[in-house]
């Protein structure tokens, strides 16, 4: 498990030093968001080490939880394949340097000129639904030779967890074949019969508000369909794309579950997975990136309204849409520094962090006890490292803050070293996404 407090120690740093070196200027960037370098490669290590070596897998990264180019290729050096849902996402991943056979294409909407794409460079293929895949025929009859790395999306309807909006395999889902309802089965195992080259299958239950053991339960039902198509023709499958499905825990510095917990948890169910008759994708995202980066952000102005204590800073619905507009599926911690970087010693007080957004529930926190907070002091908003910062929501054509790759020197001087991973969106570039006349 990854050291939290060697974590917590290179945040403290790395925010003190960017203070230090005006990365967090009142006026010029009072927000800016950050990704620990080393915390990635911790997370990646423990990732391929926690899989048997007996099996033959590919750590495909969701893009979708952060689509920075300097990080998807971080990742890629670290051993790790990517997963993509969109023509930008496979862009992305391309110009991060993944090979075609290092990348998987789920969409529950693709396009034709995606699926020629995909076929025509070898990038894996996962169907979503029967007309996808009479669209795929059409395609597949014309080519020279059968594809091998095309597969099927199936919807084990196993149940939903604590967050339906992130739960994909319930009765009822826009994702993939229900495989429970009638005359599914049987006419998904005609198609895979009359389809040599469907040679594998996929399936995801969801990610956070999943439990370990919902999740397994999804991926036994995607093993036993295989081995039922296998029983017509021995060998057809050769793999199974099990998703994601690795919850983050919002409340500490801790990796909990962590990617062995979730490996324990397939085996129990789903112990044929580790035969070694398959390979294995995974599409880990969140998991690998929430706790490796963070927002930080000056406090502008301080308040008081009907007896509570408010601090208005830059970070906001903008940069944490998911905490603003659901806050109790997605609450955030938020630390408090002072106007040095440094954790701060003020008397602890109940207030509210507000972010800049014009709209009264524009808060990351609400009645939360915190260290008073005072104009320009540095609000710091950990586990944000995926499906924050990466994807802002444009409101009030609020622009795009920088973000910084940060290592420490471990050798004794304790420097810190910033690495601008994407500028700060100007005005201008601004204007220039908002249209011409």
């Amino acid at each position: 498990m990854a050291d939290h407090h060697a974590r917590r120690e290179r945040r403290d740093r790395a925010v003190h030093a960017a203070v230090a070196r005006g990365l967090l200027d009142p006026d010029e960037a009072p927000v800016a968001a950050f990704v620990d370098v080393a915390g990635i490669a911790e997370s990646a290590r423990e990732l391929l080490a926690a899989w048997p070596a007996g099996v033959e897998v590919l750590h495909a990264f969701a893009a979708k939880a952060n689509p920075l180019v300097p990080v998807l290729a971080l990742l890629r050096r670290h051993g790790l394949g990517c997963e993509v849902s969109s023509p930008g996402e496979l862009a992305q991943a391309r110009a991060a340097g993944f090979a075609p056979e290092r990348i998987v294409l789920d969409s529950p909407a693709k396009s034709r000129r995606e699926l020629v794409d995909a076929l025509s460079c070898g990038i894996a293929l996962n169907i979503d639904n029967f007309e996808e895949l009479e669209r795929v025929d059409a395609l597949v009859a014309g080519a020279e030779s059968a594809p091998r790395r095309v597969g099927v999306r199936i919807n084990p309807q196993v149940g939903v967890g604590s967050i339906v909006a992130m739960s994909t395999a319930g009765q009822t889902t826009k994702f993939g074949i229900a495989l429970a309802d009638p005359g599914n089965r049987e006419a998904l195992l005609r198609a895979y019969a009359e389809r040599p080259w469907l040679r594998w299958v996929h399936v995801h239950v969801g990610s956070q508000g999943i439990p370990l053991e919902l999740n397994a339960e999804g991926v036994a039902e995607a093993v036993a369909f295989a081995q039922e198509v296998n029983a017509l023709r021995p060998g057809q499958v050769e793999g199974i794309d099990v998703g994601g499905g690795l919850p983050v825990d919002f409340t500490g510095d801790e990796d909990t579950p962590t990617f062995g917990d979730q490996v324990a948890a397939l085996r129990a169910a789903a112990p044929e997975l580790f035969s070694g008759a398959f390979k294995i994708v995974t599409e880990y995202g969140r998991s690998l990136l929430a706790k490796n980066g963070f927002l930080a952000s000056r406090v502008e102005y301080t308040k008081t309204a009907g007896g509570r204590a408010i601090a208005l800073t830059h970070a906001g619905a903008q940069v944490a849409a998911r905490t603003v507009f659901a806050p109790e599926a997605w609450p955030l911690r938020v630390l408090a520094y002072d106007r040095h970087g440094l954790p701060s010693t003020a008397e602890l007080e109940v207030q509210d962090v507000a972010g800049p957004c014009c709209f009264a529930g524009d808060l990351l926190a609400r009645e939360r006890k915190l260290p008073k907070l005072q104009t320009q002091d540095v609000v710091v908003v950990p586990d944000t490292g995926a499906y924050y910062f990466s994807s802002p929501f444009q409101y009030n054509s609020l622009p795009m803050p920088p973000v910084f790759g940060f290592d420490t020197d471990e050798t004794g001087t304790g420097d810190v070293m910033f690495r601008l991973m994407r500028a700060a969106e100007t005005l201008d570039e601004l204007v220039a996404r908002s249209g011409t006349l």
